[in-house]
């Protein structure tokens, strides 16, 4: 009986552009086991992680994920969207907890954010040569996810 191999996908982003929705569309859908490197901080993501045997594979998204942590991924994602658009995202997400936030208080502390995250000096924020750039700012969901399952789908039916 032949194995098939495990994957691993990788995806970088500034904060609110989709990665993690993504991240986790992509791994239910492959069977991946998913890990919010943001959520759990470096530390788990840098011990070799040795996946549980139900899983097919790995899903990981963050900050430095493509270049530092599983720099051997089969596919490498940067996914991002324009400032106003990921704002407007996160923005909705607050007001769904009843926080009391206005659109340009959530706007200043994502490009606050971004400044942060892409000039850090220990692992920035940054897009490799080899990852593939998918700009959320006009794709839904469900578009995003498809596109980054045809990218897998030609790959591992190859």
């Amino acid at each position: 009986m032949l194995l098939k191999p495990k994957i691993k996908v990788a995806i970088d982003s500034p904060a609110a552009a989709g990665a993690g929705t993504q991240a986790k569309l992509i791994s239910k859908h492959y069977n991946l086991f998913y890990l919010d490197t943001g959520k759990i901080y470096r530390l788990i993501a840098d011990i070799k992680l040795t996946q549980p045997k139900k899983y097919k594979g790995s899903c990981l998204d963050g900050r430095d994920i493509t270049y530092k942590i599983i720099p051997d991924a089969e596919f490498k994602f940067f996914i991002t969207a324009s400032s106003k658009t990921r704002a407007l995202r996160r923005y909705k997400e607050l007001k769904t907890i009843n926080k009391k936030i206005s659109f340009n208080e959530v706007l200043k502390s994502i490009k606050k954010r971004d400044k942060s995250d892409y000039n850090r000096t220990i692992s920035p924020l940054k897009k490799t040569k080899d990852s593939i750039l998918i700009n959320t700012t006009n794709l839904t969901k469900r578009s995003c996810f498809l596109k980054i399952k045809q990218i897998i789908d030609k790959k591992i039916k190859s």
